[in-house]
């Protein structure tokens, strides 16, 4: 089997826990968009699959892998007619923001990954610019050899472009790299695009849901450097 040399992670649910993260901000996100209207706030949670009341988002979220433009789609029915790129401007300036709780102390995590040699990237579901932001929060977007968001000129997941992009920009053959990530999109993608994959336990899914689909399921990210070098 070829040797790993490249690792493409997804962001949210992979290098950031998915509900410690946005659990509590989409709460302020709906607030924000509908005011003091109880109802309309508890349609809009219902639609992207969150609950108010623990501030947890359900496993069948569209939000868990959608990209901030499907999200808009889904809840601009709900809200006062506008034009679509405002809303997701709001979104994006708004998530650029969100406090990140590391899945791993990312820092050190991707020091010891780079320090194996391995090329490594970002493909998300997310915009580029607050998965920029984000990464720069945590003091680790120079760890990155290539970042790419839904809206990055690749395409979004469980299209392959943005691993194949990856491939491109660091000159490595898919089958020398894995795809790390916390939902089926993330898993699909890794197939289309040839490479190995990987599924992490700190999204909305669960091992049962991801298993079918991947090399490997682990608990989180931290356990990921020991089984690359399991394979050699």
């Amino acid at each position: 089997m070829t040797a790993i040399k490249g690792v493409v992670f997804d962001k949210d649910g992979t290098l950031y826990d998915f509900n410690a993260t946005w659990g509590a901000w989409t709460l302020g996100l709906l607030t924000e968009e509908v005011g003091n209207d109880p109802a309309r706030l508890a349609k809009l949670a219902d639609v992207m699959g969150y609950d108010v009341a623990n501030r947890r988002f359900r496993k069948d979220s569209i939000v868990i892998a959608s990209t901030a433009s499907e999200v808009a789609d889904a809840i601009m029915p709900y809200l006062p007619p506008q034009p679509k790129s405002d809303l997701i401007a709001r979104m994006n300036a708004r998530a650029a923001t969100a406090p990140q709780v590391e899945a791993a102390p990312l820092a050190d995590y991707l020091d010891g990954l780079r320090g194996m040699g391995l090329k490594l990237g970002v493909a998300t579901n997310d915009s580029e610019a607050p998965a920029r932001a984000h990464l720069a929060a945590s003091n680790v977007v120079d760890r990155f050899d290539f970042i790419a968001g839904y809206d990055s000129g690749f395409g979004g997941k469980p299209a392959a472009g943005q691993l194949i992009a990856f491939c491109e920009a660091t000159g490595l053959a898919p089958e020398a790299c894995v795809m790390v990530g916390d939902s089926t999109h993330d898993l699909h993608a890794g197939r289309a695009a040839g490479m190995r994959t990987v599924a992490v336990l700190t999204g909305l899914a669960d091992a049962p849901e991801l298993a079918p689909h991947a090399d490997v399921v682990l608990p989180s990210i931290a356990e990921l450097p020991a089984w690359i070098l399991a394979q050699g």
